[in-house]
């Protein structure tokens, strides 16, 4: 990273959800950066643009002259457990499998400090599902994370090896900053390069990562190729790790019967955390006269889209990458505090596994608009998986051999929301 500072803490989806279709995402095309490629090609270390995001597999990070064929990530949050398997192609690459489902294994752990036995449960299964479709799919390079649950759970190491002696699979808990890499490279193609600046934010169920981006950095035509997906990253000005995540918020302040006055509350707390970050950085000065977005990845901003848009079921395809404005989101968090939790249940981009959670979501965006007024949100329902399948192919050197075509996206594989 270009020198950011980490501040404030450096503190099921199954095959029919993919539709009956393969899908395509990512970006690829000509080779990346020559210094990146020389690294991934000369069989040495990852460091520097990847360091923070290098491949932790048992197969390591170091490229081969045959790269594996199949690829896992998996994203194991607070409130969620994710994976992808996928395989290059010239578009950068091809969803073959996918799963996804809310196991809130960060449950009471801001209380107890421990992951709880029925937490860790339901987790370990949903897992055995994760380390089924792997073996069935014969994914040879793989990444899987865990993210702030694992972070604070004072049990973490015994859950992990729990995890790899009853699923087999080896889970690596990462730092906060390596998250917000991940996200960045995750998302990165759905940024506006007419831009000056981007705000990345992942609102996840323990923490919320919040990474300003300078894109004139990026000082070159940008062809949104994997390479670039990872460059990106040096665009960071300054990045940090909120310990608040809809999880957490919501057990504070209450997440199924939601007043005007404890959402007030809710959106207090969050610009309390973020207060020390933009005094150091003053990024709202820094935008006032510029042209910035916002560029959410999280369940938050993918729900909110989804309820704007009417849907009567969530679809990635109409979502991923839409552009809401300031008053879309703040009607739908005013809409929906208005509502009782039976009638949020009843929302069909909710239902009763988010409903306790939507407005906890909803007020941390709203800190968030109230401390940088940014006007316009793109919506983005890829994240850190969809960063880790990248940074693996990229650094086997997939994008060099895969020609120089750019990427058009696919049909849809799903919902990522958390």
């Amino acid at each position: 990273m270009n020198g950011p500072s980490g501040d404030a803490r450096t503190a099921a989806m199954s095959s029919r959800d993919l539709k009956g279709a393969r899908s395509e995402t990512g970006d690829c095309g000509g080779g990346g950066p020559t210094h990146v490629a020389a690294r991934a090609l000369g069989k040495a270390p990852a460091d520097g643009l990847l360091g923070a995001a290098e491949g932790k597999d048992d197969t390591g990070a170091l490229a081969r002259p045959l790269a594996p064929a199949i690829y896992g990530a998996l994203d194991l949050g607070t409130n969620n457990c994710r994976l992808l398997i996928a395989k290059p192609s010239r578009r950068g690459f091809l969803v073959i499998d996918a799963f996804s489902r809310i196991i809130r294994l960060g449950e009471g752990v801001l209380n107890s400090g421990r992951l709880s036995e029925a937490a860790m449960g339901r987790t370990i299964e949903a897992l055995k599902v994760c380390s089924e479709k792997m073996r069935r799919r014969a994914v040879t390079r793989s990444r899987l994370i865990a993210t702030e649950a694992c972070r604070i759970g004072a049990n973490s190491g015994e859950f992990i090896e729990r995890v790899r002696r009853e699923t087999g699979l080896s889970i690596e808990i990462v730092t906060q900053e390596t998250e917000a890499k991940l996200a960045v490279s995750g998302c990165a193609s759905l940024i506006d390069r007419n831009c000056d600046w981007a705000l990345v934010f992942d609102i996840g169920g323990g923490s919320s990562e919040l990474i300003w981006l300078d894109l004139a950095r990026l000082g070159r035509p940008w062809r949104r190729t994997l390479f670039d997906r990872l460059e990106v990253q040096n665009c960071i000005a300054a990045w940090t790790s909120l310990p608040i995540g809809v999880v957490n918020l919501a057990e504070r302040h209450g997440g199924r019967d939601v007043t005007r006055q404890s959402y007030e509350a809710m959106v207090a707390d969050v610009m309390t955390a973020i207060e020390g970050f933009e005094a150091k950085h003053r990024f709202g000065a820094r935008i006032a006269t510029k042209r910035a977005h916002f560029l959410g990845t999280s369940g938050t901003v993918t729900t909110i889209s989804g309820i704007h848009l009417g849907l009567p079921v969530y679809e990635r395809s109409r979502v991923d990458g839409c552009w809401l404005n300031a008053r879309d989101v703040r009607t739908v968090s005013n809409n929906l505090i208005e509502m009782s939790y039976a009638e949020r249940v009843a929302q069909p981009c909710i239902g009763h596994e988010r409903a306790d959670l939507v407005l906890a979501g909803c007020a941390i965006l709203e800190a968030l608009l109230r401390i940088w007024p940014c006007q316009r949100l793109r919506v983005a329902d890829r994240g850190l998986r969809e960063g880790i399948l990248s940074t693996l192919m990229a650094e086997d050197g997939h994008e060099r051999r895969g020609g120089h075509r750019q990427q058009a996206h696919g049909p849809a594989h799903g919902s990522h929301r958390r």
